[in-house]
């Protein structure tokens, strides 16, 4: 009998996965294994399969018989692809650990970069990149994501202790003004010297032990979290919450790590083959320079378009034009796609069908009919009960000009379209309880983060401080179709005092607000709200049912 195989490689010379696999490799490796097929710039690495997920709870957390060997096996395989040893002091392989179930769950479970960093290899990355920088700035990301996904220390406890050292040491070097903003690029190499040893200071404190050292551990520890994720409490909600069922567990994808935050030639995005709140056929997507991917999709910097990402680097913005184009015909759907560039150097590290608005499904749908890359019967197969029922959200009644002049409070950027009005609550705990007593909420955050799915589903409405249109909270609530504003920078928000300002204006919680969604704009007070005109593509779509049906 065949022993059953756990893990599955993936580079441009080999990839024994396939875009078939989906069940067995996730979303993500299957998408993965596909792209590096065809040719494409994909970063080698291997995936283990949803099949131990399942095994590592039936048997009580305990993995199969024989995958720490394959996991050994494919690893020495990456080392010989890339030319790089794992735990090397002078040239290491450092790599991503990233979940990845079959059906999409943007944000719910755990990825891990920069692992294989330790004491001696940061000194190697150092010398052999001539950027020390760059390798401190790798090596604080490592430390505070092992420590908060694999060992449980609240993430906001290095988060704090890097705000306090960026106002303490950045801000005075830099002589910015107090209502300025620090931003993680704009910190020293100095600077992050000490945050690193702050960071392994948080780590021992609360673990014991000093940072692991040993890459080995480090990656069993990651493989570990990402298992362990699939039932944390914000995977359990997100399953529940989309009626997800019957999916075994999630995947994990091992792949070699490459660097948007290197410098200005360097940087990460997300994107959209074409834009998903309104289905038009244009790119769309968010770019951030000298970042890696966890900044775009956290919001904790507002990025750029992808129009000023082709002025900074248009040999990088022509090289993903031709892979969008590429995956939208080989996949016959609309794709939400990650990239990085390295030093000018495009690779591509994930691709799936993207979430889009219940208006964006219908014009897609027959757009893609109509351009012979579906037929109409499969256009039809592609809407949902909820994209009938999405189209029909409210908007602002556009009778009320004078009621909306005089009741605008702020702009941000239009990350799903509609409209809603609630009370102002400021934490998604409250969002849920608000909405199961029958109240319409708006929650308002600096920045969303996975463990707010819950409340976030709850409101009627999503605003947040920071982020671009394909950040953690404008992804989640274009699937839901709920209206939703992110990147108001004008918004400064206090939880401790349960307010939000904008200037000398002042919103408590339990006041209403009313978004618009569609705009990016949000008014104080509850304006009145009325059905919309169903779009031209759903009466195109009902004329062809009409047909098939006669």
């Amino acid at each position: 009998m065949m022993k059953e195989k756990f893990v599955y490689f993936f580079s441009r010379k080999l990839s024994e996965g396939s875009k078939e696999m989906k069940n067995l490799l996730g979303g993500k490796g299957s998408g993965l294994a596909e792209m590096a097929s065809i040719g494409l710039p994909v970063p080698a690495g291997f995936t283990i399969t949803t099949k131990v997920c399942e095994l590592f709870y039936k048997n009580n957390r305990q993995y199969p018989a024989g995958l720490a060997k394959e996991v050994d096996e494919n690893m020495r395989k990456l080392e010989k692809e890339v030319g790089k040893k794992f735990g090397d002091a002078d040239d290491p392989l450092l790599v991503s650990v990233r979940s990845g179930a079959s059906l999409s769950m943007p944000g719910m479970m755990e990825t891990i970069l920069n692992l294989g960093l330790n004491d001696r290899s940061l000194n190697g990355l150092a010398k052999k990149t001539g950027n020390r920088r760059f390798a401190l700035d790798a090596y604080r990301r490592f430390i505070m994501m092992y420590g908060s996904t694999a060992k449980g220390i609240d993430r906001e406890e290095f988060n704090q202790a890097f705000e306090t050292l960026k106002n303490q040491l950045s801000r005075k070097r830099l002589n910015l003004a107090a209502h300025i903003k620090v931003n993680d690029t704009d910190v020293s190499e100095g600077e992050l010297e000490k945050l690193v040893s702050e960071f392994k200071a948080i780590y021992k404190n609360h673990i014991g032990k000093d940072f692991p050292q040993d890459p080995k551990e480090q990656l069993w520890g990651s493989v570990d979290a990402v298992f362990g994720s699939w039932m944390a409490e914000k995977a359990v909600t997100y399953r529940r919450v989309e009626k997800i069922t019957g999916v075994g567990g999630t995947a994990v994808n091992v792949q070699q790590m490459v660097f948007g935050n290197m410098g200005p030639k360097s940087g990460t995005g997300v994107c959209f083959t074409r834009d998903p709140n309104s289905g038009d056929n244009i790119f769309y997507g968010d770019y951030l320079v000298n970042a890696q991917g966890e900044d775009v999709v956290a919001g904790i910097r507002t990025p750029i378009r992808l129009s000023d990402f082709e002025k900074a680097d248009s040999k990088s913005y022509k090289q993903l034009v031709d892979v969008r184009r590429i995956l939208e015909g080989h996949f016959k759907d609309m794709q939400d796609l990650e990239f990085t560039v390295e030093e000018g150097r495009l690779y591509m590290l994930q691709c799936r069908t993207g979430k889009r608005s219940p208006g964006a499904a219908f014009k897609i749908a027959v757009d893609m009919a109509n351009e012979k890359l579906i037929s109409k019967e499969e256009a039809l197969l592609r809407i949902k009960d909820k994209d009938i029922e999405g189209i029909f959200y409210p908007i602002i009644d556009p009778d009320q000009k004078d009621e909306m002049k005089k009741s605008f409070l702020v702009s941000g950027i239009d990350a799903v379209p509609g409209a809603a009005t609630g009370k102002v609550v400021f934490n998604a705990k409250e969002a849920e309880a608000a909405a199961a007593k029958g109240e319409k909420v708006i929650l308002v955050r600096k920045e969303t983060s996975p463990e707010d799915v819950g409340g976030m589903h709850a409101a009627q409405g999503i605003l947040t401080a920071t982020g671009g249109k394909t950040s953690h909270a404008a992804v989640v609530a274009r699937g839901w179709g709920k209206c939703c504003i992110v990147g108001c920078e004008n918004l400064n928000i206090n939880y401790e005092k349960e307010e939000l300002m904008v200037g000398n204006l002042v919103v408590k919680k339990g006041e209403e607000l009313t978004l618009n969604g569609s705009s990016g704009q949000v008014f104080r007070g509850a304006l009145r709200l009325i059905k919309p005109e169903p779009p031209a593509a759903f009466k195109t779509l009902m004329g062809w049912v009409d047909k098939i049906r006669a």
